[in-house]
């Protein structure tokens, strides 16, 4: 009997220690197939560097790739705690698209109840985005910015198709500029709401495995 085929892995980016140690804290069983969750380093040449690297490796070849972690809000209503899933990610060289942002929305609703979804486009920077530049990326259409998810994905897909997503938790927003992670409550809740999301992005993952009708 043939045995089936290998569940394709997926590899979660994040970029800092405490995003890093939200997912180590959250619940790690559920998976379909392998997860790996790889700690990048701050800013855009480091995780372009970091997921080139571990696709490389014939383990990674084919897995999927979401890019996670705490971001900057755009638009006026968002509070610390709130998810932005993205439709796109930008940067000044691509701009790629996401795979099932819709289901991945179900299933955050579901792990994180209570929580505000927004979908929309989410760019990348290259430095923490403060004040008018904050407008002006606003008046580009965008929602969230952040400095490694754009990278991440246009890394992941420079040689070949495959699913990527990008999820980031507000940790500051116009209305609620966070001086510093994890000395306010804003810090708190987004690292409280990170640490379990984990189950949507396992779910995400396991619809990708199914067969297309």
């Amino acid at each position: 009997m043939t045995p089936p085929p290998a569940a394709a892995p997926l590899l979660i980016a994040c970029a800092l220690g405490i995003e890093h140690l939200a997912l180590r804290c959250g619940d790690r069983s559920g998976a379909d197939g392998p997860v790996t969750v790889v700690r990048t380093g701050m800013g855009p040449r480091a995780a372009e560097r970091a997921v080139t690297r571990m696709l490389a490796d014939p383990a990674l070849a084919d897995a999927a790739v979401l890019a996670t972690g705490f971001c900057a809000g755009l638009a006026p209503g968002m509070h610390p705690g709130d998810l932005v899933v993205a439709e796109e990610t930008r940067d000044p060289r691509a701009t790629v698209p996401c795979d099932s942002t819709e289901l991945l929305v179900e299933a955050l609703v579901r792990a994180v109840p209570g929580r505000t979804v927004h979908t929309g486009p989410l760019t990348g920077s290259d430095h923490v985005v403060r004040g008018t530049e904050r407008a002006a990326l606003r008046a580009t259409g965008a929602i969230a910015v952040d400095m490694e998810s754009a990278a991440t994905l246009l890394s992941a897909v420079r040689d070949r198709a495959r699913p990527v997503a990008a999820v980031r938790v507000v940790v500051d927003a116009p209305e609620h500029e966070l001086v510093r992670i994890g000395t306010v409550r804003g810090g708190i809740s987004a690292f409280r709401v990170l640490r379990s999301v984990l189950p949507a992005f396992y779910e995400w993952h396991r619809s990708l495995l199914l067969p297309r009708r």
